[in-house]
């Protein structure tokens, strides 16, 4: 009755653990979720009568002369002719599927990496590929020119900043190196980029698609993490190869992403106070981040390794007597505690056992010592 593609359909654990995790006592370090406190009042006085109209698919003008006026402030040089308006940057995953993935097409990623995005890939029958990153993060240049050579994917995807699961950030000269590997093997890059603005500790370099010369490239952003993930409204720039094919797939879509939000994105970029909204929201989850720091060193020195997150919304734990921590998700959720395991990121899910995602900027600071202390007790007293 359905299509063969129905057969490779697969839920997000992550909906499935923040619908579990609902209950007020539940301390939840799975989600991505922005501070409830940091989202901003919805305010759409003055909108215009005419955003109640049909749109372009492209997106607002005034929108997309924002995000390019953006964009080239961080170094890519584009126009707002590059520019798409989407119905959150998942959107771009997307349509990057249905412009580059048949069955068994192989797609390099980093292992780990999003898991929506191999949620998407593997729904389209993508062969995915991972290259593993260090134990501190980084991504080694060579490992992707063999990986490149032995498969020849027709896509690679990479989250140079702030990573979602590990955290990391590359350097620039990593990128430089990332970008000839690029270049050299021809490949379209994805670069997804939602955590750039959430930095604690000094910007991050510049995107890595600035230094390709040229591979093909869409780069994606979003506006969940700095206004509101309730609007949906996120964007990508592609190359002026991709980006006709793109608009093509976002008419089949959805004909175009809603107006008022677009509106509300446009308005938001355009005051001149919107520095300053991104300079709280950094000194927030900079708080967070280091409370949860400060509990972890207290209570999980014996039980994992990390990293110290510069930017973003997680830590990515790495247990030093390795397990399979969705079996250990179950136990923790009875005792009103949730979190991401770490097999859902990779795309062979036994590679990522014995590794867990720890949240921090949906928790109120005061609960988080509270979240780590019984975690680990829970760990603890229930290893072999």
């Amino acid at each position: 009755m359905f299509s063969q593609r129905i057969e490779r359909l697969s839920g997000s654990l992550i909906r499935e653990i923040l619908a579990a995790a609902q209950r007020p006592e539940v301390i939840s370090f799975a989600g991505g979720l922005p501070a409830s406190q940091c989202l901003p009042e919805l305010d759409f006085k003055g909108m215009p009568q005419a955003l109640a109209q049909y749109g372009t698919t492209e997106g607002e003008p005034e929108l997309r002369e924002a995000i390019a006026r953006e964009a080239n402030k961080m170094g890519i040089v584009c126009s707002p002719d590059q520019v798409l308006v989407l119905s959150g940057s998942q959107q771009a995953l997307d349509l990057a599927a249905k412009l580059f993935i048949d069955p068994a097409t192989p797609v390099v990623t980093e292992g780990p990496t999003y898991l929506a995005a191999l949620q998407v890939f593997k729904l389209f029958g993508a062969a995915i590929h991972a290259v593993p990153q260090q134990a501190d993060g980084r991504l080694q240049p060579a490992d992707f020119a063999e990986r490149f050579a032995r498969v020849k994917p027709a896509l690679t995807y990479l989250i140079p900043s702030f990573q979602n699961p590990s955290g990391a950030c590359q350097s620039e000269e990593t990128r430089r190196q990332l970008a000839e590997v690029i270049d050299t093997a021809g490949v379209p890059l994805f670069e997804d980029d939602p955590y750039r603005a959430l930095s604690y500790d000094g910007e991050a370099p510049a995107p890595l698609v600035s230094h390709l010369k040229k591979a093909s490239w869409i780069y994606a952003g979003s506006f969940s993490k700095t206004l509101a993930p309730g609007l949906r409204e996120g964007y990508l720039i592609a190359s002026p190869d991709l980006y006709p094919y793109l608009v093509k797939l976002k008419q089949a879509a959805d004909l175009h992403t809603n107006r008022v939000g677009q509106w509300f994105a446009a308005r938001a970029l355009n005051d001149g106070a919107y520095p300053e909204h991104i300079a709280r929201l950094r000194a927030s989850y900079r708080i967070g981040r280091d409370a949860m720091q400060l509990a972890l060193e207290k209570h999980f020195a014996d039980l994992a390794h990390w990293q110290l997150p510069s930017g973003g919304l997680f830590f990515w734990l790495t247990l030093k007597h390795k397990r399979d921590t969705r079996s250990l998700l179950k136990l923790a959720l009875e005792h009103d505690v949730a979190f991401m395991p770490g097999e859902p990121f990779y795309p062979v899910p036994e590679e990522g056992i014995g590794h867990l995602r720890l949240n921090f900027s949906h928790t109120p600071v005061h609960r988080i010592e509270e979240g780590i202390e019984r975690l680990a007790g829970l760990i603890r007293n229930s290893q072999p």
